[in-house]
């Protein structure tokens, strides 16, 4: 019997139609004369989805009695004996009650598809084993009940079931998925656009995945070899050489162009080619790359461009990004060159960009930045040459063109003496100069095998290809100073430029510079010394690396910058052409200590100036808002020792009830101008210690009236670490503040919920709400925002408790309430410790 297949509906996130479309897919297929049944399909109350049913035929269910429930899951026998030709089966995830047939429902259904029953299934994209602490991070929510990925892999046809978090938002927001007790709840945490849309990318990215494995395996089927571009891929070719960080970037900015364009960096080990590569360099191209979103690959190959090649067809890319070469020009006499090569095998299908650098045509050694000496494998050639190509050359001569003559011998000795020379530098063409002029004398001047030289023109002979040989040595040698020296001067040029950008820019800190110091000389430690006179201690203003100098006379390298500072430096004597650059980056450093202390007094007096303003607007304040409950109380006061007036009792109490709200609202308002002076001053100090939430949020609200606010705090959520006098003010003013602006009738809800690391509680309010240019607005000093009546406060509440949510380690902010309104989102940190599995989120998450 023929193994049945599976259709999966994948679903982004909960209530985007998964169900739906499974069931319009059972009445399409019905429509064609297909034997279909509904074995389990749960359709949550939606009205949308219960109408699918009908015309449906359904399995009966199989019911179990669980801890004095009675529960009902799928029956698997009954389908089984009903044999279908397609069973509908919902919440491919689901853990089945104990007792039943099999743990899970996925299990459920693989005796399904091996009996030869087509099955389909629903999933959404939080339940795949493999995303769980993903999913976790992004909402908050750990699901408990998964499906292995491989189930959903193996299906044969996944089809994605998507929706954009704003639709989903008013599909909730209309009662289309939840009942309305709950709609605020769910749009509140679970189904926050942030979230929504994380999940939405989860989904989409596992499911280009899937389709990448089903078009290789269609390839492999078919031995399909050229390359279809149905999403950018781009290699990027690596040498080791800087020039890769160039390349890595402008392929990234290729793969933006497209959508889901990836980057793929490879690195070829050869003997030719792509070699040579810095392993420091290419440690940092490969966290550049993984920073972008790409991935890094070492490959091994004797051809660097047909391995390269293979890689790329091998990967299906459609793009290769190599840099253009830098061999010199002469150097192209040995071949093409990669990119080349790379280019002209590349065919149709692959294109191939070659981007410009700076390290183009400089040749394929990396540039350092302390000069260009030859390395050890040419001088060592160089020798070889230098002393070993006399010695061939000599028996070569002498045993098969004994007789081509003297000045020919010459010639060829001094070729030889030339390519030491271009070879090994000044020193091996001196020892082949010499080593040819004694085997020219003693194997080809006559009289051979002796000293002696009988014909004075052969002295000269040999004296002047002495001359030429030493002449051609020194020439090379001073072309290789002078490149020394080239490099240097641009070497120290690009260091003086970048100490000049940073001076226009002011972006580099102290200690990066000292950093940069450090790392330049190669030292092993530097600081910045100063002192305020002759004989004053020194101080160190700023250092960087492993036990830095203290005084200068302590250190290996000092660089005086005036009078009272010097730049200090150990690890190394440092030879004297280096102290002018060095002297640079001690100035740089004085001036960049100079804009450090320049800013703080500059941020010190922006402090004294928001003071001053603060101070400025507190007079303000208290010129009308602090006198107004002064004036109530004061007329209540003068009226009650008014002799003039026979008070009853019910007046006399009427009066001292407004003396007490007026007490009341001044003890109110000179609270909050004393809390905001030690928040300007920075004298809180929080007292963090665990408590419960439900212990400090009831006690908040003795201010505003008992049917004003309606409180949801679940007794299991995790303790938090806060001050418990600050958090207890802080829930006071925002619950005010809430209250205030709410309309009649329409009481604040005040929840909690926990959110991973985090606890947050949320003031919901139906008032007029505040526009996004003004959410930050209502949270400084001496701010009240809309039509709000003077005398009702100074506009420090909200200020007041940021700042106390902040020096707890929280944070304030404002969000639209779904409907219209205000919410505001106090998020607190979690008491450190294991928290209790399981605790209650059902007010606040939906899954």
């Amino acid at each position: 019997m023929a193994r049945g297949k599976l259709r999966i509906y994948l679903g982004a996130a909960p209530g985007v139609g998964k169900t739906y479309a499974m069931l319009s897919e059972a009445h399409r297929r019905i429509e064609r004369g297909t034997d279909c049944v509904v074995a389990f399909v749960e359709h949550h109350n939606r009205p949308r989805t219960e109408v699918m049913l009908h015309g449906l035929e359904q399995v009966p269910r199989k019911e179990l009695d669980y801890r004095g429930g009675v529960f009902t899951e799928m029956d698997v026998d009954a389908v089984l004996a009903r044999q279908p030709e397609v069973a509908l089966v919902d919440e491919l995830p689901h853990t089945n009650i104990p007792g039943s047939r099999n743990a899970k429902r996925w299990q459920d259904v693989e005796e399904l598809l091996v009996a030869g029953i087509d099955v389909v299934s629903t999933v959404n994209i939080q339940h795949l084993e493999s995303l769980g602490d993903v999913v976790e991070s992004i909402t908050g929510v750990r699901q408990q009940e998964t499906v292995p990925d491989e189930v959903v892999r193996r299906a044969d046809q996944i089809e994605l079931v998507d929706m954009s978090p704003p639709a989903l938002r008013r599909r909730m927001a209309h009662g289309n998925i939840y009942k309305p007790d709950k709609v605020d709840a769910a749009l509140s945490n679970y189904f926050r656009p942030g979230n929504l849309t994380a999940l939405r990318e989860l989904a989409l990215l596992w499911v280009a995945d899937r389709v990448d494995e089903y078009l290789n395996e269609y390839r492999r089927e078919h031995r399909v070899s050229r390359i279809w571009g149905s999403r950018e891929r781009i290699v990027v070719g690596l040498t080791g050489g800087p020039e890769g960080r160039t390349l890595i970037r402008r392929a990234a900015r290729l793969a933006e162009k497209g959508a889901g364009g990836e980057v793929l960096a490879v690195y070829i080990s050869s003997s030719d080619g792509l070699t040579n590569a810095s392993p420091k360099e290419l440690a940092v191209q490969r966290t550049l790359v993984e920073d972008m979103g790409g991935t890094f690959h070492h490959v091994v190959g004797d051809d660097v461009s047909s391995a390269l090649l293979d890689f790329a067809r091998g990967v299906n890319a459609t793009q290769i990004v190599l840099g253009v070469s830098r061999r010199k020009g002469w150097q192209y006499v040995f071949g093409p060159g990669v990119g080349a090569t790379v280019a002209r095998d590349s065919g149709p299908d692959l294109d191939v960009h070659l981007i410009t650098h700076d390290e183009a045509g400089k040749g394929r050694g990396l540039p350092v930045s302390r000069g260009v000496r030859l390395g050890r494998p040419r001088i060592i050639w160089g020798w070889l040459v230098g002393l070993g190509g006399p010695a061939l050359l000599t028996l070569l001569l002498s045993t098969s063109a004994p007789g081509v003559g003297l000045a020919n011998d010459m010639l060829l000795f001094l070729s030889l003496t030339v390519a030491a020379a271009l070879i090994g530098g000044l020193l091996p063409a001196l020892a082949s100069a010499s080593m040819g002029s004694l085997l020219l004398n003693w194997f080809f001047t006559p009289p051979i095998h002796t000293w002696t030289i009988a014909d004075p023109e052969n002295i000269v002979a040999i004296a002047v290809f002495f001359g030429v040989a030493v002449s051609v040595a020194s020439v090379v040698g001073l072309a290789a100073r002078r490149t020394h020296q080239a490099a240097r001067l641009r070497a120290e040029s690009e260091i003086l430029s970048f100490l000049a950008g940073n001076v226009l820019r002011g972006e580099t800190s102290l200690e990066a510079l000292l950093e940069r110091v450090r790392e330049t000389f190669g030292m092993e430690s530097a600081a910045l010394l100063e002192r305020e006179s002759d004989v004053a201690p020194w101080t160190c203003a700023g250092s960087v690396g492993p036990r830095p100098p203290a005084l200068p006379e302590k250190a290996d390298v000092d660089v005086p910058v005036g009078d009272h500072m010097a730049l200090a430096l150990s690890g190394r004597v440092l030879p004297a052409e280096d102290r002018r650059v060095l002297a640079a980056f001690a100035a740089q450093a004085a001036v960049v200590l100079d804009r450090q202390r320049l800013q703080s007094e500059a941020d010190q007096a922006k402090e004294l100036a928001e003071g001053n303003r603060i101070r400025t607007a507190l007079l303000a304040a208290v010129s009308h808002d602090l006198r107004t409950p002064l004036a109530g109380i004061k007329a209540a006061v003068t009226s009650l020792r008014s002799d003039d007036v026979e008070w009853s009792e019910q007046d006399q109490a009427e009066l001292l009830e407004a003396i007490e709200e007026g007490a009341d609202r001044l003890d109110h308002l000179v609270g909050n101008l004393l809390d905001m002076s030690r928040l300007q001053t920075g004298t809180v100090t929080p007292i963090v210690r665990e408590i419960d939430l439900d212990e400090v949020v009831p006690m908040a609200l003795g201010g505003v009236p008992e049917d004003s606010v309606e409180l949801e705090v679940p007794e299991t959520l995790p303790m938090v670490a806060v001050d418990p006098g600050l958090l207890e003010r802080s829930v006071a003013n925002i619950v005010e503040n809430a209250v205030k602006y709410s309309p009649a009738g329409e009481p604040v809800l005040v929840s909690a919920s926990a959110i991973a690391d985090r606890v947050e509680v949320r003031v919901v309010d139906r008032g007029p709400g505040v526009p996004d240019e003004a959410k930050d607005r209502i949270f400084a000093p001496f701010q009240r925002y809309g039509d709000a009546p003077r005398g009702t406060g100074v506009g420090l509440g909200l200020a007041v408790a940021r700042g106390f949510a902040e020096a707890m380690g929280g944070t304030l902010n404002a969000e639209d309430t779904p409907g219209g309104g205000l919410t505001m989102v106090l998020t607190l940190p979690v008491a450190p410790g294991p928290t209790a599995d399981g605790h209650d989120l059902s007010a606040t998450t939906v899954t």
